[in-house]
C-alpha cells in the first residue's frame, strides 16, 4: 500500500467517501431507470 503518512486516516476517509457517493450515484440511476422502465411499460399496456 502506499505509504500515506499523518494524513493516512484523512485520504481513507475521503476514498470512503467518495465510493459511498458513487454507489448512491449508481443505485439512484439503476433505481430510476427501473422505475421509469415500469412507467413506460404501463402506459404502452394502458395506452
Amino acid at each position: 500500500m502506499i505509504e500515506l503518512g499523518k494524513y493516512a486516516s484523512t485520504v481513507l476517509m475521503a476514498y470512503g467517501v467518495s465510493l459511498a457517493l458513487l454507489a448512491g450515484l449508481i443505485w439512484q440511476t439503476v433505481s430510476a431507470s427501473k422505475r421509469a422502465r415500469r412507467a413506460l411499460e404501463a402506459q404502452e399496456r394502458d395506452g
